[in-house]
């Protein structure tokens, strides 16, 4: 069994399955003209080779952690400039992880925990953005023109030990202190950026005031920008489960991504995806924090209490930009009856956001695969098990 250490990059299309579903032949034409012109010729350029591709990303080996983070680099400044996608859809955008590991090699291949974890990274890392483990961030420190900020240690799936992790700033300096960003904290590049100006501000001058992660008064938070089109974006957090038993987790997390499937049946709302918002699971959070984080003009959230087979589940949509509802509400039926819940949640939203539905649209909404609820119990169970990927 041979082995090697070598720096790795990840590289992932943002929304791929929701732009092939919008369009299926534009997302891959766009796709194959930015590897062509902008991802393969700068891996090249600094020396990369690609191990594989996987659809709508790429694990790329670099012998050095400088040239797999100036690669990285130009290829996110590069997309930056690249505009819709043909046909008017959304442009394509990337995350990247980089780690420097030690990892197996069979043929061309690649395999092991510095695979993992630099694959782990790129799913921590903002769209557009750039995550790097700690081992990598020893390596680059000081030597690209770039700054960065610490996310703290991340307990990332199928991996023992917390890895230290680094989101890079493009429009930093080589010489920028490294900003502390508390994971829970964590938004788009841009309030990174404006972070880290706070920090050197502060040190320049001595006010504390300036660090925009500390709590207390400060400016009133900017609306979320819309998704393209003008549509309002929805985050659905994972529902709380209250029914006092921990083993009841899987149904509240099913509850909230039937909610998140079923309103991203409605052609007038952009939904932010399942692996985004269950970052905050389990956590106290500030609903204005997470408009900004991800980019949502509402957040619903809610609980769930199951009793045998009683349910209650209460809900609530949020203005992400003022933090006020706009909506709330609660529902007690039995589990029998969790579809046609469902279906009165998620008309009630779209009420809430006077958005019209399409026709076809309501049937969709309320259309489920089986009526059978003991069949259904048993898919969030499975969902569960597969969230946890053991």
């Amino acid at each position: 069994m041979d082995r090697k250490l070598t720096a790795i990059m990840a590289l992932d299309v943002v929304g791929y399955s929701r732009m092939m579903g919008a369009d299926e032949a534009g997302t891959l034409e766009a796709l194959k003209t930015v590897r062509r012109d902008i991802v393969d010729p700068l891996i090249a350029e600094h020396r990369g080779r690609i191990v594989k591709l996987m659809g709508d990303g790429a694990l790329v080996e670099f012998a050095s952690v400088v040239d797999a983070m100036a690669s990285a680099v130009d290829i996110q400044k590069a997309m930056e400039a690249v505009d819709a996608a043909p046909g008017g859809g959304d442009p394509i955008r990337f995350r990247v992880g980089i780690n420097l590991g030690d990892v197996i090699v069979e043929g061309d291949d690649i395999y092991g925990d510095g695979v993992n974890i630099a694959a782990r990274l790129e799913g921590l890392a903002e769209p557009g953005d750039i995550c790097l483990s700690r081992t990598a961030f020893d390596q680059v420190e000081g030597k690209l023109d770039v700054g960065f900020a610490y996310l703290g240690e991340q307990q990332v799936k199928n991996i023992d030990k917390p890895v230290r992790a680094y989101s890079v700033l493009l429009c930093g300096k080589a010489e920028d202190a490294v900003v502390a960003v508390p994971p829970a904290k964590r938004g788009s590049r841009k309030p990174l950026v404006i972070g880290a100006v706070a920090v050197v501000a502060a040190v320049a001058v001595g006010v504390a005031a300036l660090q925009p992660w500390r709590t207390g008064p400060g400016p009133e938070p900017q609306s979320a920008a819309p998704a393209p089109g003008g549509k309002p974006t929805v985050a659905v957090l994972p529902f709380d489960n209250l029914s006092g038993d921990p083993e009841q987790d899987y149904f509240a997390d099913g509850m909230s991504e039937d909610l998140i499937t079923d309103l991203s049946k409605v052609s007038g709302l952009a939904v932010i995806s399942r692996n985004s918002t269950f970052r905050y699971k389990g956590k106290s959070v500030d609903i204005r924090q997470v408009g900004r984080e991800l980019g949502a003009n509402f957040v619903l959230e809610g609980s769930v209490r199951r009793a045998q087979e009683r349910l209650r589940i209460n809900a609530q949509l949020i203005d992400a930009s003022t933090g006020s509802h706009l909506w709330a509400d609660r529902y007690d039926n039995t589990v029998a009856d969790v579809f046609s819940l469902q279906d009165q949640v998620t008309r009630e939203i779209v009420a809430a956001l006077e958005v019209a539905l399409l026709p076809g649209e309501a049937e969709s909404i309320a259309k489920v695969d089986t009526a059978n609820t003991e069949a259904h119990d048993y898919l969030l169970r499975g969902r569960q098990e597969h969230a946890r990927f053991t």
